[in-house]
């Protein structure tokens, strides 16, 4: 059975998800960073001893779960980071739907290429 063809209105329609996503993911982001900053204020303590920040994913969510705030924030700023990985993700979907390899291949690199960025980010 033959793949019928995408229309325009699927692609409006992929469109109009990507571009919900990076909202709702700044949002949500700016959610998060709040909330931790409002536990700041309130207790006037970090959670942490010093003026250590949380860098590492295992020790944010620790922390957010002890709802330190700084752990809190850090947690809402790693989501903003990958809001654009997401939307990375959703682009190579919907080049794929428009049968634009040139594009797959070209947006995969970008996020493979985003994926080894954060890793070492993480790792040093």
């Amino acid at each position: 059975m033959a793949e019928k063809p995408t229309t325009a209105r699927e692609m409006a329609q992929v469109e109009t998800i990507i571009g919900r996503i990076l909202q709702v993911g700044v949002i949500f982001s700016a959610i998060v960073m709040l909330i931790g900053l409002a536990l700041f204020l309130i207790t006037g303590y970090s959670g942490y001893a010093g003026d250590f920040v949380p860098r590492q994913m295992g020790m944010i969510l620790a922390g957010t779960w002890q709802l330190k705030p700084y752990a809190i924030m850090m947690l809402g700023v790693y989501c903003l980071i990958l809001t654009p990985v997401l939307r990375v993700v959703v682009s190579i979907y919907a080049f794929y739907k428009e049968k634009d390899h040139l594009y797959v291949a070209i947006t995969t690199l970008v996020l493979i290429i985003l994926l080894i960025a954060l890793v070492i980010g993480v790792k040093g």
